[in-house]
């Protein structure tokens, strides 16, 4: 009897073990991916101030007429990290970003620049990465959900095109 019930006890233990480690797996595979993800090169700065770092884009868009793109993220923040990498490799997206537009990483990793987020109306209640684009003298002109750009595992180039080019400046009209 003692036996059967010691028998029973290891066969117990075992399917617990087995219910925990199927159970866990997918936090242990969130956990892998947020040590992957810490891992990659620091696009944000976590000590800067946003409001400077906006400060300093205006100035450097109002004589060239641009449009100040602030792009919120961190950079544990997977899909930040291939839209930058889009902005970067992609070369129609970089001509058309370093022709119309002054980018500002907006890191808001643990509440950093919290009062930013507020001032441009709380644009990561979308998730990361969101975009906000201000016009040359700092007015907000739209705030783009960045999911909406995406297809499947990454984020279509054509898509951030067409957003890109819909809020970028419009050309001065010809003077008769």
């Amino acid at each position: 009897m003692k036996r059967a019930l010691f028998s029973l006890s290891l066969a117990c233990l075992a399917i617990l073990s087995v219910s925990l480690a199927v159970g866990l797996a997918p936090q242990v595979a969130s956990a892998a991916e947020a040590t992957n993800s810490t891992a990659k090169p620091a696009i944000y700065d976590v000590k800067a101030d946003a409001h400077q770092q906006i400060t300093e884009a205006l100035a450097k868009a109002k004589p060239g007429h641009k449009r100040v793109l602030l792009k919120f993220g961190a950079n544990w923040c997977g899909w930040c990290h291939r839209l930058h990498r889009l902005f970067e490799k992609d070369p129609q997206i970089a001509a058309l970003l370093k022709e119309k537009y002054v980018v500002v990483l907006v890191d808001v990793d643990q509440g950093h620049n919290a009062d930013v987020v507020k001032e441009y109306g709380n644009p990561t209640r979308l998730g990361l990465p969101v975009l906000v684009v201000l016009d040359e003298d700092g007015k907000m002109l739209t705030t783009q959900d960045t999911g909406k750009l995406e297809e499947g595992d990454h984020h279509s180039p054509e898509k951030v095109l067409a957003f890109l080019k819909e809020w970028q400046p419009k050309a001065a009209a010809a003077q008769p």
